[in-house]
C-alpha cells in the first residue's frame, strides 16, 4: 500500500507565498510521476502541476510563472511552491502519484489534501 501525506497548507495575505510537501510512504514501488491538484466544494478538481520522473514540468495556465513544481526522488517528496498567490488561489490542495508496484500494477493514489486559503 502506497500513502501521500500533504502538508504546508494554511492562511496567508494575497501576493504572499507558501510552500506545499507531499511525501510517499510505503514499500516495493517506485514513483512515475508526481502532480498537484486542487478541488474547491462544489467544483471538478483542476490541475495545477505535474513533474516526471525525467524532471520534465506541466503546469496549468492560470499559475504559469508563479508555481513552481520540484520532487526529490531519494526522499519520495514532491513541493509546490507558490507565489504571488491570489485569493482565487484558495483551494484543498491534493497531492498525486502514479506509482508502480512490486507486481508491476501501476496505482494512481492520492492524499488526502491541505487547505490553502489566500485572504487579507
Amino acid at each position: 500500500q502506497v500513502e501521500l501525506v500533504e502538508s504546508g497548507g494554511g492562511l496567508v495575505q494575497p501576493g504572499g507565498s507558501l510552500r506545499l510537501s507531499c511525501v510517499a510512504s510505503g514499500s516495493s514501488f517506485s514513483i512515475n510521476t508526481m502532480g498537484w491538484y486542487r478541488q474547491a466544494p462544489g467544483r471538478e478538481r483542476e490541475f495545477v502541476a505535474r513533474i516526471i520522473s525525467g524532471g520534465i514540468t506541466n503546469y496549468a495556465e492560470s499559475v504559469k510563472g508563479r508555481f513552481t513544481i520540484s520532487r526529490d526522488n531519494a526522499k519520495k517528496m514532491v513541493y509546490l511552491q507558490m507565489n504571488s498567490l491570489k485569493p482565487e488561489d484558495t483551494d484543498v490542495y491534493l497531492c498525486k502519484a502514479t506509482v508502480v508496484i512490486a507486481s508491476g500494477r501501476i496505482l494512481e493514489v492520492w492524499g488526502q489534501g491541505t487547505l490553502v486559503t489566500v485572504s487579507s
